[in-house]
Order: structure tokens, then sequence, then C-alpha cells
């Protein structure tokens, strides 16, 4: 089963910068985001097991994505074990 990771940073430039620059293996999944609802949508794909913000993103916008993740279906299955 592959490992899902959520990038999520301010601009698609510097999100396209981290996916040139990062190895990955080839069980790796990368999903990337700017908004939230990109992140409502890379957890409507499925589950994510990792997520990673870059460092200009404020802390309300951090705080609100990490909401949305714990609204996701897959986030209350993994809470609840």
């Amino acid at each position: 089963m592959a490992t899902t990771v959520l990038l999520l940073g301010r601009t698609e430039i510097v999100l396209d910068d981290v996916r040139t620059r990062i190895q990955v293996d080839a069980d790796v999944e990368l999903r990337a985001g700017t908004t939230l609802d990109d992140v409502r949508a890379a957890f409507a794909e499925g589950p994510v097991d990792i997520v990673i913000m870059g460092a200009g993103l404020d802390s309300t916008w951090r705080r609100d994505s990490t909401s949305s993740d714990m609204s996701s279906p897959s986030a209350k299955r993994r809470a609840s074990t």
C-alpha cells in the first residue's frame, strides 16, 4: 500500500519546486494544495498519511486546514482507532 503525502504551500510555484526536488520511493503518492478546498479534495480522494506544510502558511490557515482534516471521514476513522 502506498504512503500518501500532502504538500501544502502558499503558491503553486513553490509546490512545483518541491515536487521536482523531493525524491520519493515509487510507493509514495504526492498530493498538493494551496487552498482549504485543495485540502478537502485531497482527503476526499482517500486517507493521507503525512501532511507537510510550508513555513509561509499563517497559523490561522494551519488551524483551519487541520480542522478540515479532522472533519473528513478518513480522519474520523483514524481518531476512533
